[in-house]
């Protein structure tokens, strides 16, 4: 029940040393107005709400920002913003499958940002069901690794749901059924074990190998898409092989 996504390694430190704090706090604060306004505020009766309301703060978005998005998702202070959600498929060079979930209050400048996107960094859009086949929707809840073993972690949460674990460097990705996110962290905080992220995400059934090259266009393209505010989330199904992550963490 054990994998390895040197990718997810890569992704993670990536993001640390190259994210635009301004747009993920953003991006995260999206995400909990959008829950408050399905769920309703209380993150005690609205577990969506709740993993997104830790995922921000494991993230350092401050309280108040985090405060004032509930209320406005909740209708508190009368404020807020229909946002739609929307999904985009496409292919990277080297023919990486590329999903990219939207959540935006304009249809058009959101398609628009994604086409271009794709277009000036080497990808193609593709039509609605090419690519989304070649993933899954499962629950994925990171955990940092500290003095925690696979064995120990999965006795904790195999009874909640969880069909696998992963080691990505540091962290371990326990997946498991979209429906089980939430009792596989519940089973967590009831052994006292800390986590970093709980959310229901795409993951890919298969992936596409890439060399040194390949993996640059990629990452290129990933980080043009995550670079618009309508963006939330882009998944891919890259391989990126120990030997390449180690090449490109040398070039940073």
């Amino acid at each position: 029940m054990s994998g390895h996504s040197k990718w997810a390694t890569t992704k993670h430190k990536k993001a640390i040393i190259d994210a635009k704090r301004g747009k993920l706090f953003a991006k995260l604060v999206k995400n909990i107005e959008v829950a408050a306004r399905t769920g309703g505020p209380d993150p005690a009766g609205n577990p969506t709400l709740f993993d997104a309301i830790q995922k921000a703060k494991k993230t350092s978005v401050p309280n108040d920002n985090i405060d004032r998005a509930v209320k406005r998702g909740g209708g508190l202070d009368g404020g807020g913003v229909n946002y739609e959600t929307l999904m985009y498929e496409g292919y990277a060079p080297g023919g990486v499958a590329v999903l990219v979930e939207c959540l935006t209050d304009n249809k058009n400048r959101a398609v628009s940002e994604v086409r271009l996107a794709f277009s000036r960094n080497g990808g193609n859009m593709a039509d609605s069901g090419s690519v989304s086949y070649l993933f899954e929707r499962k629950g994925v809840v990171t955990v940092p690794r500290d003095d925690l073993s696979e064995e120990n972690l999965l006795e904790v949460v195999l009874d909640a749901g969880a069909e696998e674990i992963l080691e990505t460097g540091d962290t371990f990705e326990i997946h498991s059924a979209a429906t089980d996110v939430v009792a596989v962290r519940t089973a967590l905080q009831d052994a006292g074990i800390d986590y970093d992220s709980a959310e229901a995400q795409f993951v890919p059934t298969m992936r596409t190998p890439v060399d040194l090259d390949g993996a640059k266009k990629v990452l290129r393209l990933i980080d043009a898409l995550e670079d618009s505010d309508d963006v939330q989330e882009v998944y891919s199904n890259v391989d990126i092989p120990a030997e390449v992550a180690e090449q490109l963490e040398n070039e940073d």
